[in-house]
């Protein structure tokens, strides 16, 4: 069973609450104020919330409304001063399963959770559906940190630059912010400014009269009549040509703009997301991207972490998109091994979330059995792992031997090299169950030669056999 969520700014009921919970056994999840709720309730459904109504930030109908857009038989209880009456009403019009008037009597609360409780898992089918389809998964702080943004901006009308690797999931943070916009009834039109050529991407913006140029046989809508009262996202904005970027410029600066070879000037009622991989701060010097429609752009800035930081969201994506490619492709769901999940856990995927997609598609589709194990994964992911551990210890070695010079010290050799020998000779018995004829052949040495670093090296002479 999920937990129950308790949202309450003040500390001693958050505190009573807990306790009370804890005395039953019911899980639960405590949060100073509704943004922080917010910020985790499009990664994970509760079972029940009970929340106050009033708090600095967003109140506790704002959560209620949230709260039924994803998950509509969720049950909320609105916890509420006597003197917020008024509120009640609007939280029982707003879907509320229950109120609960401060200050109350612990046990009443319990007896109303427990139905709650009992009300959630009887449509619990329903909320798993629901749950099914989230919006961006993460449970990494980085990620948190986005889904406060997203929450913060939900009210607002500011263009907003994304920056991020690619494969983080620009688009999909786009699309979110756009849903949770005052705009989210009117479209959401995105084009990739990089992948359209020069020469055709300025009419794709602001479209065309008949007879511009060749070929101009009809007048056609570009991407921002399209978008008209909605969302347009600009991906890769760092790459657009510097003469759009003036027209670009003059949108957002006045609002109006024209298509190609018209002459009446058209309003554009557009709210613009910009996005890039590439920092726009290093092209504006470079002289390869305007500096005013930098700032124009930069209103607020929203960091997309790469996957490599945020390590622990990738067993909750991999589980997703396994089970993603299964339903797509109408075949049981693969499960990954603990060690399996541990060594992907462990990658850098420079192709961040995306990547990770894919590999999933692949292991759905290639690995022969249900259950995934390391030697189930694609060669060159395993190839890769091993040229970057290998990478990594020369780097951890060069590193350890720049910090003793810099600490002044002298004879590395006869410091370093016993150290290494000593690893080097204790996997290798390792390996061969200590039988030293087998090791001193993988290592390349003459048998008496391995007994007397053993003995130097001050290593266990008599574990294993001499076969």
């Amino acid at each position: 069973m999920k937990p129950v969520w308790i949202i309450d700014d003040d500390r001693s009921i958050r505190w009573v609450l807990e306790k009370a919970l804890t005395r039953e056994s019911i899980a639960f999840k405590s949060f100073a104020s509704a943004d922080e709720a917010l910020a985790e309730l499009g990664a994970e459904a509760p079972q029940v919330i009970v929340s106050d109504i009033r708090m600095p930030g967003e109140s506790g109908l704002k959560l209620l409304q949230r709260a039924k857009e994803l998950y509509p038989q969720l049950p909320v209880i609105i916890m509420t001063a006597y003197s917020d009456l008024e509120s009640a009403v609007a939280a029982f019009q707003g879907g509320a399963y229950e109120y609960l008037p401060k200050p109350f009597d612990v046990d009443h609360a319990l007896e109303l959770i427990r139905r709650a409780l009992a009300e959630s898992v009887r449509e619990d089918g329903v909320v798993e559906a629901a749950e099914a389809v989230p919006e961006i998964l993460g449970q990494a702080p980085a990620m948190q940190d986005v889904f406060r943004i997203i929450g913060r901006l939900s009210q607002s009308h500011a263009t907003v630059l994304i920056t991020g690797e690619s494969g983080t999931g620009k688009e999909l943070v786009a699309s979110a912010l756009h849903r949770h916009s005052p705009r989210a009834q009117k479209p959401f039109v995105a084009i990739n400014t990089a992948a359209i050529p020069k020469d055709l991407l300025e009419s794709e913006l602001f479209g065309h009269e008949r007879g511009a140029f060749t070929g101009a046989q009809n007048m056609r809508r570009g991407r921002f009549e399209q978008a008209d009262g909605g969302t347009l996202f600009l991906d890769e904005i760092g790459d657009m040509p510097s003469d759009l970027q003036t027209r670009l410029l003059r949108v957002l600066s006045d609002g109006n703009f024209y298509r190609v070879g018209g002459h009446q000037p058209i309003r554009a009622n557009v709210r613009v997301i910009a996005a890039t991989h590439q920092d726009l701060e290093v092209r504006v010097k470079q002289g390869l991207f305007r500096e005013d429609l930098f700032h124009r752009l930069n209103v607020i800035r929203l960091r997309l972490p790469p996957l490599r930081e945020r390590r622990e969201d990738i067993p909750l994506l991999a589980k997703f998109f396994l089970a993603k490619s299964a339903r797509e492709l109408g075949v049981e769901a693969k499960r990954l091994s603990d060690a399996a999940l541990k060594f992907l856990t462990a990658q850098d995927f420079p192709g961040n979330v995306r990547q990770l997609e894919n590999l999933c598609h692949w292991l759905t589709v290639m690995a022969a059995g249900v259950n995934i194990e390391i030697k189930d994964l694609p060669p060159e992911l395993r190839v890769e792992s091993a040229a970057t551990a290998a990478q990594s210890w020369i780097g951890a070695l060069e590193q350890e031997v720049a910090n003793s010079l810099n600490r002044g010290e002298t004879g590395l050799i006869d410091v370093l090299g016993p150290q290494f020998e000593k690893a080097l000779i204790s996997r290798a018995l390792m390996h061969t169950g200590g039988r030293r004829i087998e090791a001193a052949q993988l290592l390349g040495l003459g048998r008496n030669t391995l007994t007397r670093k053993i003995q130097e090296l001050g290593l266990d002479a008599d574990k294993g056999g001499d076969a």
